[in-house]
C-alpha cells in the first residue's frame, strides 16, 4: 500500500479547505517528512549521536498535534504507537510494577518496545512530577539505544520541561539527552486555530435552566440522582443513562479522584455533563518556602529559595484540566455549566499556564468540526 508523506497530506487538507495553509507549520513539516522518509527503509543499528526524533512546541491550537497525526497516519501500519503522554507514563509505572527481581527493567521494557515499534508518538509532553522526571531520563536513553525514534508535542520548549522541579539542576542531563535527540521546532504562529472555528454547538451554559432545557431536548433525560462505582469507589451522579453522566463539579473535582478515574470515565460514557462549576480563579491563601513541594508550570528555584503560591480552588482545577484533557483525547462530547462565562473561569492562580489548553480545549469542543469526529449520541 502506497503511504503519502505528511506534506502530501497538509496540501491535500489545504485544497480541501479543511485547514489553512500555515508559514510557520512548514519547518516542522518538512523534519517531519524528512523523518518519515527514513522511516520507508528497513531498521538498522544507528549511531546514538544521529538525532532521533521531532519536538513540536508552542502555544495551543498552533497545529502541534495535526502535524504529528499527519506524520502518524502516513507511515506504514504497525511501525509506530501514538499516546497521550501521560497513559504511557501510567503504562509504564504498571509494566515496573511486574519487574520485581529483574535486573535492569528499564533497559528491559525498552527493548521490549523497540521489538514493537520503530517511533513512538507523543502528545502533550510534559513532565510535573520529579519521580517521572527521574524515569523519563533514563527511559529515554534506553529507546535511544535501541534505535527508537521519539515525535512528540508539547505547549513548553525543552529546556523548560522541568522549570517546575525543585533544584532543576539535577535534570539538567535528560534535558541534555532529549536536546541532543529531538530536533525542536516552535511552532509560533499568531493564530489559535481552535477559536477560528465557529462556536456553533453551544455546550456552556450560566444559566442552569438553559443547561437543563438543553439535557432534555438532546438526551430526552431529567435529573434523577443515584450512584455510580468508579473504580471500586462510589461517585454521586445527578444522571447516569445511555451512555450519558452528569455530575456535579464537586462529586468530580472536589473530591479525591486520580487521572485513573477518569480515563475509565471517559472510555465508559459517551458525553460527560459536568454542572454547578463555580468561578474557579482565587487568590492565594498562602506562600511558602518550597522545600520538598511542587508548583504550576511556571516559576522554580532551588530548594528554600522559590516562593510557591498556594490556592483555595487549585487541587480542583488540576483535576478539572485532567478530565477535560481525557474527555478530549478520548473523542468524548462535554457539557458544561459554570457560575461565569468561560474567559473568566479561571484567570487567576498558579495553574493558568495549564489552563489556557483547557480553556481552548472547551471552546473547540462546542463546534460541529469537534462534533463530527465524536461518536455521540446528540440528537
Amino acid at each position: 500500500m502506497q503511504h503519502h508523506s505528511p506534506s502530501d497530506q497538509y496540501q491535500s487538507l489545504v485544497a480541501q479547505q479543511t485547514i489553512v495553509f500555515d508559514t510557520t507549520q512548514q519547518p516542522a513539516l518538512q523534519a517531519l517528512d524528512t523523518l518519515w522518509q527514513t522511516l520507508q527503509t528497513p531498521k538498522r543499528k544507528r549511531r546514538n549521536d544521529l538525532a532521533r526524533g521531532i519536538y513540536l512546541w508552542g502555544n495551543v491550537g498552533r497545529g502541534k498535534t495535526l502535524l504529528m497525526d499527519l506524520f502518524y497516519e502516513a507511515l506504514p501500519e504497525g511501525i509506530a504507537i501514538r499516546q497521550h503522554f501521560h497513559h504511557f507514563m501510567a503504562a509504564l509505572h504498571r509494566e515496573l510494577n511486574t519487574t520485581f527481581g529483574v535486573a535492569d527493567p528499564v533497559k528491559k521494557i525498552a527493548q521490549r518496545m523497540a521489538a514493537q515499534t520503530r517511533v513512538l508518538c507523543f502528545d502533550e509532553f510534559f513532565v510535573s512530577d520529579i519521580a517521572d522526571a527521574m524515569l523519563l531520563q533514563n527511559m529515554t536513553q534506553a529507546l535511544f539505544e535501541e534505535g527508537v525514534y521519539l515525535v512528540a508535542t508539547s505547549n513548553i520548549a525543552i529546556q523548560d520541561l522541568f522549570q517546575s522541579q525543585l533544584q532543576k539542576d539535577r535534570f539538567a542531563p535528560a534535558i541534555a539527552l532529549l536536546d541532543r535527540h529531538l530536533q525542536a521546532y516552535n511552532l509560533n504562529g499568531e493564530v489559535d486555530y481552535r477559536y477560528r472555528l465557529p462556536l456553533d454547538q453551544p455546550r456552556y451554559f450560566t444559566a442552569y435552566s438553559d443547561l437543563t432545557k438543553y439535557v432534555e431536548q438532546a438526551f430526552r433525560l431529567v435529573e434523577r440522582p443515584s450512584k455510580v462505582t468508579l473504580n471500586g469507589r462510589p461517585l454521586p451522579v445527578k444522571v447516569e443513562a445511555d451512555q450519558v453522566l452528569w455530575c456535579h463539579f464537586s462529586d468530580l473535582c472536589e473530591s479525591p479522584k486520580s487521572t485513573q478515574d477518569f480515563i475509565t470515565l471517559a472510555q465508559d460514557y459517551k458525553v460527560i455533563i459536568v454542572s454547578d462549576i463555580p468561578e474557579l480563579s482565587n487568590q492565594p491563601y498562602e506562600r511558602i518556602k518550597a522545600r520538598g513541594t511542587e508548583d504550576g508550570a511556571i516559576g522554580s528555584g532551588a530548594t528554600g529559595d522559590r516562593i510557591v503560591e498556594l490556592g483555595v480552588n487549585d487541587d480542583a482545577v488540576r483535576r478539572f484540566i485532567a478530565l477535560v484533557d481525557e474527555c478530549y483525547d478520548q473523542g468524548v462530547a462535554m457539557v458544561f455549566h459554570a457560575a461565569v462565562p468561560l474567559e473568566h473561569l479561571y484567570t487567576n492562580g498558579s495553574l493558568t499556564f495549564e489552563f489556557r489548553r483547557t480553556q481552548s480545549r472547551i471552546t473547540e469542543m462546542q463546534t460541529t468540526h469537534y462534533l463530527e469526529q465524536v461518536d455521540t449520541i446528540i440528537s
